[in-house]
């Protein structure tokens, strides 16, 4: 089954407004596709093409600098927080 580009996009919103909810705590892929009830890999590609429109950023790392070596944090890039913050004052 595909999905258009236009329901993508609602999702996509719905990834960056649990990312703008939680924020300054960054979620694993899983506790995402969890929140929003999708497929883990289908969260992951929206993921990494918010990625690429650098309105996310993905945390390799744990506290203590040690790599992930199949997990991912995201977090809400600082510029589109402040974007997502501007907007909910109106």
């Amino acid at each position: 089954m595909r999905i258009s580009e236009v329901k993508k996009d609602k999702i996509s919103e719905q990834i960056l407004a649990l990312l703008y909810s939680g924020f300054p705590k960054m979620l694993f892929t899983s506790e995402i596709a969890k929140e929003i009830a999708r497929d883990e890999e289908f969260v992951k590609s929206l993921l990494h093409s918010l990625k690429k429109k650098n309105l996310i950023t993905e945390i390799k790392k744990n506290k203590n600098g040690t790599v992930y070596l199949r997990r991912t944090r995201w977090k809400l890039g600082e510029e589109t927080y402040k974007a997502y913050k501007g907007y909910q004052k109106f």
